[in-house]
């Protein structure tokens, strides 16, 4: 097991994130790129990802289950309604989103590359630990969930 592991809050990590998108940002302004509609896209894709987030959210509460990814042994069941039917992961989908709408909003190439930045450390240090312990929990029937629904998308 990583050092790295269910270490960092997600929210933490998309922050970060975020401020080295910015920061590759400016530090390549050569790197701009028009983006046609660009506020309406950042809008329209933070939009989507705050309300995947929401509903990820409230679908846990729904199920009487723990929203801290830091402690996925205290899940106490497997959420596969709602959103959870398209994504296993849709708060980290959430998060993807409102990350690509900031790297829209900064119109410049560098900030794209944070996006993928995220998502391998995110499936690396916590989607993936984070299956291990619920598999080892749950057993067959999160291994069958699985196999049903994609990580991401």
């Amino acid at each position: 097991m990583s050092v790295l592991e269910l270490k960092i809050p997600p929210p933490v990590v998309g922050l970060l994130t975020a401020a080295l998108m910015y920061g590759a940002s400016r530090a390549l302004p050569e790197a701009a790129i028009a983006i046609p509609l660009r506020v309406v896209w950042a809008v329209v894709l933070a939009a989507a990802g705050l309300a995947i987030d929401l509903s990820a959210l409230l679908a846990f509460r729904r199920h009487r289950t723990t929203v801290n990814p830091l402690s996925p042994q205290r899940a106490s069941r497997i959420v596969t309604s709602g959103v959870y039917r398209f994504t296993r992961n849709p708060m980290y989908l959430g998060m993807l989103l409102l990350l690509t709408a900031w790297a829209v909003v900064q119109g410049n190439a560098a900030a794209f590359l944070g996006l993928p930045l995220f998502v391998l450390y995110i499936t690396a240090f916590q989607i993936q630990p984070e299956e291990r312990v619920l598999s080892a929990q749950f057993g067959a029937p999160y291994l069958q969930y699985l196999q049903q629904v994609r990580r991401w998308i």
